[in-house]
């Protein structure tokens, strides 16, 4: 039996609108994009690992970082462009049975997290996956309730249905499938056999603008020192 094929697809983006360059922004001394290379390096699950851009400016990180570098065209560098077209476009150059999508912007992901959450896809037999987090609060959608009464007594957080909001911190795909899917129907992130996979409150903080960055900078930070929680006696 051949072994599965397993490749991780950091996605760079150079053209970001909310924050200039994001994914090259330090954070402590490195740019954003290297927690999650080296994250998915330590997971040990992967094949190889490749950062997809549309700039140079990451073939630099990838050599650092021993990582493999795939330039896109710049045509798949657009605010327009989807991501169904960008993991397409991936896999018709990069041959494997399995791609992961490994979110730069989500540097808070921890190696095993990683490697459970691919496990879990192989294991279920999936087509498609995204994660999420699963939260325990009243939630509204368009002015009504959805996981709560209005006519009810206020319960208690803990005993409310957790709502699942996606983070896609880690999106993944079976190859010929998503393949399949695209040029049948012009999308795939979503296809067939379609699973979710709670991951942490820490690695559902996606970087989007100013105040995410500064907020993993300081968790971080907190990281680094292992600060032990204590309590006034």
């Amino acid at each position: 039996m051949m072994k599965t094929k397993i490749l991780a697809m950091i996605p760079a983006r150079i053209g970001s609108q909310r924050l200039k360059k994001k994914n090259l922004a330090l954070v402590n001394k490195k740019p954003l994009i290297e927690y999650v290379i080296q994250s998915a390096k330590k997971s040990n699950i992967f094949d190889q690992i490749y950062i997809n851009s549309d700039s140079q400016v990451f073939k630099k990180i990838a050599l650092k970082n021993k990582v493999n570098f795939y330039l896109r065209g710049k045509k798949f560098g657009s605010t327009n462009t989807k991501s169904d077209d960008v993991v397409y476009d991936f896999l018709k150059n990069n041959k494997c049975d399995i791609v992961v999508w490994v979110n730069p912007i989500a540097p808070l992901q921890e190696p095993i997290e990683i490697k459970r959450v691919v496990n879990f896809f192989m294991k279920k037999k999936l087509n498609s996956l995204i994660t999420t987090n699963k939260l325990k609060n009243h939630a509204i959608y368009k002015n009504k309730p959805l996981n709560y009464k209005i006519n009810e007594r206020f319960k208690k957080t803990q005993n409310l249905e957790p709502i699942e909001l996606m983070v896609y911190s880690v999106m993944m795909w079976r190859s010929n499938t998503f393949i399949k899917s695209y040029e049948k129907n012009k999308k795939a992130i979503l296809h067939g056999k379609v699973g979710y996979y709670p991951v942490s409150k820490f690695s559902g903080i996606i970087v989007k603008d100013k105040i995410d960055l500064e907020i993993v900078s300081t968790i971080l930070k907190v990281l680094k020192k292992k600060n032990i929680i204590k309590y006034f006696k």
